[in-house]
C-alpha cells in the first residue's frame, strides 16, 4: 500500500496535485486545478491507468517493430506517463518533450524520478512554438496531449499548427493527438478538416458511446503519410478493458466531413466540457 504524503504545489499553470494511489506502492496521480492529467506507476512505467493514454500506447505500439527505438516527440509533459512507456517499451527511443509549465517540470522530475537510462529531455517550452523550431523530418511520433486546465489550446488547433506537425515527422511517421468533444462535433470535424489538407491517412480512436453522441470525451485523432496499420490497432483497441472503436476511411468521413479546416486568425480552444465529465468522481 502507498504511505506517501500528497504533494500540492501552485505552478505556472495552476495548483498541482500529486496524489499517491493507495493500492499501488509508487504510483501517483497527478490533477491540474482539479483536472486529471496524468497517472504513473514508477515500478511500473507500461501500467496505463487512463483509457485515452492506452489508446496512445497502443499508436506507440504500431510505430516500428515491437521493441525497436524510435524518435518521439511529446506536446505537453504532465508526470510524463508515455514517455516513460515508450522507453519501457522500447529501450534506446530518444525522446523530445515540451511542456510550458516549468513549475509543472520542477515538480514531477522532484517526486517523480525518470528511469535510469532514459534518454528523455524535457523542455520548458511552448508546444506550438517548439514544434514550428524542431529540425523537419526529425521525429518517427509525435504526441499531442496539451491540455489548458480541460481543453486543447487554440494555438494547437489551427491548419497552421497541422503542418507544423506533419513537417516535423518522417515519410513514415506517425501523428497523434488526444482531443475531447461531444455531439454535434462541431471541434472534431475542424481537427479532421485540418488534419486532412496535410494527411494522408487519417483515423479516430474513440469509444462507441463517444462516437454514438451519448457523451463527451477524449477522442484520439491519428495521422500519417503512409498507409496506418489499422487491423492491429482495432485489435489492440478492442481488447482493452474499456473496448474502443478505430473508424476510418468513408466512416470517418461521414461521422466528420463538412467541417473547415481553421487557421491561426480564427482558431479555438477545444470545448469546455460539462460538469463531471473528467472530474475525480
Amino acid at each position: 500500500m502507498n504511505e506517501s504524503i500528497p504533494v500540492i504545489r501552485v505552478t505556472d499553470h495552476g495548483t498541482a496535485r500529486l496524489l499517491p494511489d493507495v493500492d499501488r506502492e509508487r504510483a501517483w496521480l497527478l490533477t491540474v486545478d482539479g483536472a486529471p492529467q496524468s497517472y504513473v506507476d514508477l515500478d511500473a512505467p507500461e501500467h496505463l491507468e487512463f483509457e485515452y493514454v492506452r489508446r496512445l500506447a497502443h499508436v506507440v505500439d504500431l510505430v516500428a517493430e515491437p521493441g525497436a527505438p524510435v524518435d518521439a516527440v511529446h506536446l505537453g509533459g504532465g508526470a510524463l506517463t508515455l514517455p516513460r512507456y515508450v522507453a519501457a517499451t522500447r529501450p534506446g527511443s530518444r525522446q523530445e518533450v515540451a511542456e510550458a509549465d516549468t513549475g509543472l517540470i520542477e515538480l514531477v522530475g522532484e517526486h517523480l524520478p525518470l528511469p535510469e537510462g532514459a534518454t528523455i529531455a524535457v523542455h520548458g517550452a511552448d508546444a506550438r512554438s517548439w514544434i514550428e523550431e524542431a529540425p523537419t523530418g526529425s521525429a518517427d511520433l509525435l504526441i499531442a496531449d496539451v491540455f489548458g486546465g480541460a481543453r486543447v489550446p487554440a494555438q494547437l488547433t489551427s491548419l497552421e499548427y497541422a503542418r507544423a506537425a506533419a513537417r516535423v515527422l518522417r515519410k513514415e511517421g506517425v501523428y497523434a493527438a488526444n482531443l475531447a468533444d461531444g455531439v454535434p462535433f462541431g471541434f472534431l470535424r475542424t481537427q479532421f478538416a485540418n488534419a486532412a489538407e496535410v494527411f494522408e491517412e487519417l483515423a479516430l480512436i474513440a469509444e462507441p458511446a463517444v462516437l454514438r453522441g451519448r457523451r463527451f470525451g477524449n477522442v484520439v485523432l491519428l495521422a500519417g503519410q503512409a498507409p496506418l496499420d489499422l487491423a492491429r490497432l482495432t485489435r489492440l483497441c478492442a481488447a482493452d478493458a474499456f473496448p474502443a472503436r478505430v473508424t476510418h476511411g468513408e466512416a470517418l468521413t461521414r461521422l466528420l466531413g463538412g467541417g473547415r479546416p481553421v487557421r491561426d486568425g480564427d482558431a479555438v480552444a477545444s470545448p469546455e466540457p460539462p460538469d463531471g465529465a473528467f472530474s475525480l468522481g
